[in-house]
């Protein structure tokens, strides 16, 4: 779907990590807060593979994206803690900063658009907050998924991430998190401008 490389079982070093947030359990899966672990399912889905062997408190699967072994992860922390995970397989494979790509859902945009980042601060959001706290700087690149905003503002923001998609939501979300797959391809291939470009 993304044009990416099917692993060929090559067994080469884990170079980049590719993080999709969002909290375990299937009561929250197709909440908004959710929409990072439904981009990297997806993802991986395209790659003919799953999410499901559990490492560094995450499910994982490796692959291989544009030449370069990629670690799929969904932290299994819940949202507030992802940082763990994170840091904890990005210290055990020696994985700098800046091949941390983190997918993870924003209220400020619209569903059906995406914002591909170099870096940047919480925003307010939990996940990128503990991100931030357990590998000790804001500069990884991320992607972003809109899951569009609060109906009013009174309407309570963690009541809000946790609501379910609705049934009309489901195409531009899709839209939205293919093109999300393709801006990481890029990244992982050092054109991140590119998918900027392209995506933003």
């Amino acid at each position: 779907m993304f044009g990416i490389l099917k692993d060929t079982g090559s067994r080469g070093p884990i170079e980049f990590l590719i993080v999709g947030l969002g909290n375990p359990g299937g009561k929250y899966e197709l909440t908004r807060h959710n929409a990072g672990f439904l981009c990297a399912d997806l993802l991986a889905e395209s790659l003919d593979t799953e999410i499901k062997r559990l490492k560094y408190h995450a499910l994982t699967a490796e692959v291989n994206i544009g030449g370069h072994r990629c670690l799929l992860m969904k932290p299994q922390t819940f949202m507030n803690n992802s940082g763990e995970a994170v840091s904890e397989a990005a210290k055990f494979y020696k994985i700098p900063l800046e091949r941390i790509i983190v997918m993870f859902d924003d209220i400020s945009l619209p569903i059906g658009k995406i914002r591909v980042r170099r870096k940047g601060s919480a925003g307010g959001h939990n996940g990128i907050k503990s991100l931030i706290a357990h590998l000790g700087s804001e500069s990884f690149p991320r992607v972003k998924i809109g899951v569009g905003s609060k109906p009013h503002p009174d309407y309570d923001l963690a009541d809000w991430v946790l609501t379910s998609f609705k049934k009309e939501d489901f195409a531009s979300l899709r839209e939205a998190m293919e093109n999300a797959g393709k801006a990481v391809e890029l990244m992982v291939k050092g054109e991140t401008d590119r998918a900027m470009n392209l995506y933003n």
